[in-house]
């Protein structure tokens, strides 16, 4: 089964992402994936596999799953180290018809704890380093079994003693079942459990596979995300499917990954908005790691213009682009847009795409009863067969985001008479005063190249704050900074912190009401 079978199958069945392996194999079983780190489960495997190899690990952990008494329709959480055998794990355990439940490495072990608690008895599958964080959790109460990839610890079963296990067949599931769970960036409390349908993950693949249908020949795509992302899930999908060879990343060190695109000389670059903007300093690397690059891809979060210009002119491939996609977990890729080598820098960073044919439909509803616009903006609400299913325990919280059809994004905008959508802020994170904090966040960083981060926050008297941070943690030329604000004189003086200290989600998305708070708790703290 090949290209545009392929793609009907999906569109029509939904993605079956545990047998994603072994029908990439039956089209290609010799496309290459390398890696740049072991597998924590399968450390024998190497650094370079084939997807016929990917294919039989994966059968092999489904086997060892299986003898572990892991079944289908049970919940397996996954929380272990940042690495790609996370999506291994999961594959080989939704190749039963369980369905795994992912939990980022950067969640604290009081927060596991309360997600098992309301996935009512899961399984938990983990490595011994994220298992020894968990020492104060009642394991022995919250879960069914622990399993760990390697290793050994009291009450915890290896999967390395598992090896050898009969096989088993794939198990089908119908399509409106659950099939996978992520979890919200929990900025305002406990994440949510975000259920991800067969049907709903397939109908995700869509834009992006038309994105891949423009390469000509087969390319390496180079991934940068976080493991437990939907987005992981899909991109993989794509790429293995598409036979295209992949470069999966764990290391985002800026001199590291030039050695990786210089050895590996990817045609397709999917990373984190964070990632790329990490990156950004290559584009004057005299070894020009991003040459062999005609595409890039964003799907998490706008991007600023000014780090798109740099990447495109850092490449040598005739008619580059960057796409970004708008989206989020709940809805997947609603609206997207190319951005072009000659015209990236002088793209508004708000606007940030048109529905795509056959995909999301997206509208911009009243906040206040008057038509939305750039100065009265409202909700931006996304509706289509992507849609996530429920909040996973919480129907009431999906229920309030949900209005027949529609699912409230939680942002705020408005449409152009083109139909382009323009995000201004998440509801949560309006100030008084500022009409966008992103918009004022893209324009000063493209007037001060010495910043790394800007962040935009609501102050202790809700005045807007901008936290900054420079490359190497310099101090800030604080004329520099006066001339580039002059527009904007409603902000507060800035505050400069270390880039490490900036509290981020799994994405690597600025926690803003949690980098407010901070501010909060500082301004209390000096006045006592």
């Amino acid at each position: 089964m090949k290209g545009s079978a392929v793609y009907k199958s999906i569109r029509e069945n939904g993605l079956y992402f545990g047998t994603v392996p072994e029908k990439a194999a039956a089209i290609n079983g010799s496309t290459l994936i390398t890696l740049d780190h072991d597998l924590d489960v399968l450390p024998e495997a190497g650094r370079r596999l084939t997807v016929a190899e990917l294919a039989d690990h994966v059968d092999d952990l489904s086997a060892r799953l299986w003898a572990a008494g892991v079944r289908s329709g049970e919940h397996i959480v996954i929380h272990k180290s940042a690495n790609s055998d996370v999506w291994v794990l999961a594959t080989a355990a939704a190749r039963i018809g369980a369905v795994p439940v992912m939990l980022s490495p950067a969640l604290d072990a009081a927060t596991i704890g309360a997600l098992l608690n309301r996935l009512d008895q899961p399984s938990l599958l983990t490595d011994v380093r994220k298992l020894d964080t968990l020492a104060d959790v009642p394991l022995t109460d919250l879960t069914k079994r622990v399993l760990i990839v390697s290793g050994s610890r009291p009450g915890a079963e290896s999967l390395t003693e598992l090896a050898g296990s009969p096989r088993v067949e794939a198990v089908f599931r119908p399509q409106d079942e659950p099939a996978k769970i992520t979890h919200t960036s929990g900025t305002t409390g406990l994440p949510k459990l975000v259920v991800h349908t067969f049907r709903s993950m397939g109908q995700r693949l869509m834009p992006q596979w038309r994105l891949l249908s423009l390469m000509r020949k087969r390319e390496t795509v180079a991934i940068h995300i976080s493991f437990v992302h939907s987005r992981m899930f899909a991109a993989m999908a794509l790429a293995l499917l598409k036979e295209m060879p992949v470069l999966l990343m764990n290391e985002s060190d800026p001199d590291e990954v030039a050695e990786l695109f210089l050895k590996n000389r990817p045609g397709f670059i999917e990373a984190l908005p964070n990632s790329l903007m990490e990156w950004e300093g290559l584009a004057d690397d005299p070894r020009k790691p991003f040459a062999s690059v005609k595409y890039f891809s964003s799907t998490f979060d706008a991007i600023h213009p000014g780090t798109m210009s740099r990447l495109l002119k850092s490449s040598e491939r005739r008619g580059a682009l960057f796409f970004q996609i708008y989206g989020q977990s709940e809805v997947g890729p609603a609206v997207g847009r190319p951005y072009f080598r000659n015209s990236a820098h002088r793209a508004n960073g708000r606007c940030v795409g048109f529905s795509m044919p056959g995909c999301a439909k997206v509208r911009v509803v009243s906040r206040d009863g008057k038509p939305p616009s750039k100065k009265n903006p409202g909700f931006i609400e996304v509706a289509w067969n992507g849609l996530a299913k429920t909040y996973f325990a919480e129907q009431d919280r999906y229920d309030e985001n949900r209005h027949g059809n529609w699912w409230r994004t939680g942002d705020v905008g408005y449409r152009t008479r083109l139909g382009c959508l323009h995000m201004l802020d998440r509801e949560v994170d309006m100030i008084p005063g500022v009409r966008s904090s992103l918009e004022v966040e893209d324009v000063v960083l493209s007037r001060l190249r010495e910043l790394s981060e800007l962040v935009v926050v609501r102050g202790p008297k809700s005045e807007p704050v901008p936290v900054i941070c420079t490359h190497d943690d310099k101090p800030l030329d604080r004329e520099r900074w006066r001339t580039a604000v002059a527009e904007f004189p409603q902000l507060a003086d800035p505050v400069q912190i270390p880039q490490a200290e900036l509290p981020r989600t799994a994405t690597l998305k600025v926690q803003r009401i949690e980098l407010s708070r901070r501010l909060q708790e500082q301004t209390t703290g000096a006045g006592d």
